[in-house]
C-alpha cells in the first residue's frame, strides 16, 4: 500500500521502532516513492537512532534512493501531502470562551460556545468571536513557527513522582490534613479576623468572631438551617447558617473536608457561631495569567484508551496525520492528562471489552501510537485511574518498565497532578477523579457531565482538586497534600468523565478534553455518551482555544 499520507508513513516508521521529526515525514509524503525513500532513510540511519531526521531522508534522495530531490532541497512541499483514505478533514468546531448559554452564564465565566455537547452529526458548530471580536481561528500568526527547540521552555512542578512518604498510618493521614489546613488556612486569613477554635469558645457571647477550619460536618436541622462543624489544629466548633440569610447557594457547594472560613456573632452562652458570611479560598477575580511570547500552541488532550476494544484508532491517525501538516506547525506540546490506555480490572466485566489483554501489551501498542506524533513535539503525561499506578492520589508517575516502552519520544511523565510551566502559562493537569465525586455532590446547575468545566470551577473555588476524603476518590496519606492548588494556574485541564467541556473561571481556562474510545457497554450501562475524538488547540500566547474534531 502506498505511503501517500504522513499519519501512515509516521505509522511505518513506528512500525519498525522509530519516531521521526515533522519535516522528515513531509519530506518522504512528497517523495515520488515514498516507501523506497523510507527503505534507504531506515537503512542509512544509525544503529543507535532512535528517530529519523530530515538529513536521513535527504541523504537518501541526494544517493538517488528514490524520491523528489526538488521537494527535498525545498523542504518538502505541502502540495504533494495527501490524507488517507476516510480520514476526517479536521475542521475547528469553535474558539469558545464557555459552553455557558449567553445571558445565562454564572458571573465566573465569560462569553458563550456553539458546540453541542455529545453531537451525533459530526458537523462543525458555529465559531464563537474572540474577546476583541474577531474570529480566534482566522487569525493568521504574525511570525511563521520555525519550531526551534532553544525557544522553548517547559517546566514541571509539584511531581511528588519518587517523594513518597505515606505508610498508611494514621499519624500520615494527620500530617496530610493538617497541611491542607495549613496552607488553604494562609490563603483565607487575609480576608477574615481568624480565631482558633480553642479561642473562640473561651470568648464572651455576642462577640463577632470568625474561624477557619476543614469541614468535619454539615447537616440541616429540623427547622430547615444548616449546622456546619469546622475542625482546626485545636479542636472543633459549630456554625449555624440561619436559612433566612440568603446563603443557602453557598451551603449547597460545601464538601466534607474542604477548608472554609466564617465570620459571624457567638450566641450568648458562646456556644455556637451564627453565621454572617461563608468564603472560599476561591481564585482571586484579579488573576492575570502569563503568555507565551511568540505564536506557540500546545494540544490538550486526555483518555487515549489504547487496548479498547472502541478505541477509536482512525480518529487518532487522523489527529497525528494533522499534526504533522503545515496547519499545525505551531503546535510545538502535546498535555495528556491521564488514561493512556484501558487497564485491566477497572471496571466489572471490563476483559469482556478489551482488544489487548495484557497492561505491558496495551503500553507497547500506545507507544506505537505516540511514534505517529511529530518526534521534536514536548510530551508531558501523567497518569489516570486505567494506568498502571495506584488508585490513591497523587498518583506518582510510571515506574521504570513502563518508562522504558514509552521511552523513543523521550515524553515527561509526571504525577497526578502536577504543574507545567510552559512558555509563561501555567497548566494544572489533573486527570480527574474527584469530578464523580463533585458532580454527585452538588446541585445539577452547579455540576455535571455534560458542563464538566463548571465541576472544575468548584475545584478552583475549594483550592483542592480532590477535597472530600472517603468518598470515590481515594486520597493517599504524604507529608505533603500535593492536591492543594496552592499557586493559580493559568489553564486547568482535566479528563476522566469523557466530556468535551470549556469555560473561563476568575481568568483561568478550565478545560476538559473529552477522550478517544467510543461509547463501551459500560458506558452505555451508566448512561454516558462520551464526546471522542476532540482535540482542543490552545494558543499559548493568547490563550485563545480552538477546539478541532477528527471523528
Amino acid at each position: 500500500m502506498p505511503l501517500e499520507s504522513n499519519a501512515r508513513i509516521a505509522k511505518e516508521l513506528a512500525r519498525r521502532g522509530y519516531n521521526a521529526e515533522r519535516e522528515a515525514v513531509t519530506l518522504l509524503a512528497s517523495a515520488a516513492d515514498s516507501t523506497a525513500v523510507l527503505d534507504a532513510a531506515v537503512e542509512r540511519a544509525p544503529d543507535d537512532a532512535l528517530r529519523i531526521t530530515a538529513d536521513h531522508v535527504r541523504a537518501a534522495v541526494d544517493a538517488g534512493d528514490g524520491g523528489s530531490r526538488s521537494a527535498a532541497r525545498s523542504g518538502g512541499g505541502s502540495e504533494g501531502v495527501s490524507r488517507s483514505e476516510g480520514a476526517v478533514d479536521p475542521t475547528p468546531v469553535s474558539t469558545p470562551e464557555s459552553r455557558g448559554e449567553a445571558g445565562e452564564s454564572p458571573v465566573e465565566t465569560e462569553g458563550s460556545a456553539g458546540h453541542p455537547v455529545g453531537g451525533s452529526t459530526g458537523e462543525p458548530a458555529d465559531r464563537v468571536p474572540a474577546d476583541d471580536g474577531t474570529d480566534a481561528a482566522d487569525d493568521e500568526p504574525a511570525d511563521t513557527p520555525d519550531r526551534d527547540p532553544n525557544h522553548r521552555s517547559l517546566e514541571v512542578g509539584n511531581d511528588m513522582t519518587g517523594r513518597s512518604t505515606g505508610t498508611g498510618e494514621y499519624a500520615d493521614f494527620v500530617r496530610t490534613f493538617r497541611d491542607r489546613y495549613e496552607r488553604l488556612s494562609k490563603i483565607l486569613r487575609g480576608r477574615v479576623n481568624h480565631r482558633p477554635a480553642e479561642a473562640i469558645a473561651n470568648m464572651p457571647g455576642g462577640s463577632d468572631a470568625a474561624m477557619i477550619g476543614l469541614v468535619n460536618d454539615v447537616r440541616s436541622t429540623k427547622s430547615g438551617h444548616w449546622l456546619i462543624e469546622l475542625e482546626d489544629t485545636t479542636g472543633t466548633f459549630p456554625a449555624l447558617v440561619m436559612k433566612d440569610k440568603g446563603l443557602a447557594d453557598v451551603v449547597d457547594e460545601i464538601l466534607m473536608d474542604e477548608c472554609v472560613a466564617v465570620e459571624g456573632t457567638l450566641a450568648d452562652d458562646s456556644g455556637i457561631l451564627f453565621a454572617d458570611s461563608l468564603h472560599f479560598p476561591d481564585v482571586p477575580r484579579t488573576h492575570q495569567p502569563g503568555a507565551a511570547d511568540r505564536h506557540v500552541q500546545a494540544a490538550l488532550i486526555s483518555d487515549v484508551h489504547v487496548g479498547s476494544d472502541e478505541f477509536m484508532a482512525d480518529a487518532w491517525h487522523s489527529f497525528t496525520d494533522w499534526l504533522h501538516s503545515p496547519e499545525a506547525e505551531p503546535v510545538e506540546y502535546l498535555l495528556l492528562a491521564g488514561d493512556m490506555v484501558e487497564g485491566v480490572g477497572v471496571y466489572p466485566n471490563q476483559d469482556e471489552e478489551l482488544d489487548i489483554v495484557d497492561i505491558y501489551d496495551q503500553y507497547e501498542s500506545f507507544s506505537e501510537h505516540l511514534k505517529e506524533v511529530p518526534a521534536d513535539t514536548e510530551i508531558v503525561m501523567i497518569p489516570g485511574n486505567h494506568d498502571a499506578v495506584r488508585l490513591a492520589e497523587p498518583q506518582p508517575g510510571f515506574n521504570d518498565e513502563i518508562r522504558d516502552i514509552m521511552d523513543v519520544h523521550d515524553a515527561q511523565i509526571v504525577s497526578n497532578p502536577a504543574t507545567v510551566s510552559v512558555e509563561g502559562v501555567d497548566v494544572l493537569m489533573y486527570h480527574g477523579v474527584s469530578l464523580d465525586e463533585v458532580i454527585a455532590e452538588l446541585p445539577e446547575e452547579k455540576a455535571s457531565y455534560d458542563e464538566p468545566h463548571k465541576a472544575m470551577y468548584q475545584l478552583l473555588k475549594k483550592r483542592h482538586v480532590a477535597p472530600q476524603f472517603g468518598g470515590h476518590t481515594r486520597v493517599a496519606p504524604e507529608e505533603r497534600d500535593y492536591l492543594v492548588i496552592e499557586n493559580v494556574p493559568d489553564v486547568f485541564h482535566t479528563g476522566h468523565v469523557h466530556k468535551l467541556g470549556w469555560g473561563k473561571y476568575h481568568n483561568v481556562l478550565a478545560v476538559n478534553s473529552g477522550c478517544w474510545q467510543a461509547q463501551t457497554d459500560f458506558q452505555k450501562s451508566v448512561n454516558i455518551n462520551p464526546d471522542s475524538g476532540y482535540a482542543p488547540i490552545l494558543d499559548l500566547d493568547t490563550l485563545q482555544m480552538t477546539v478541532r474534531k477528527f471523528a
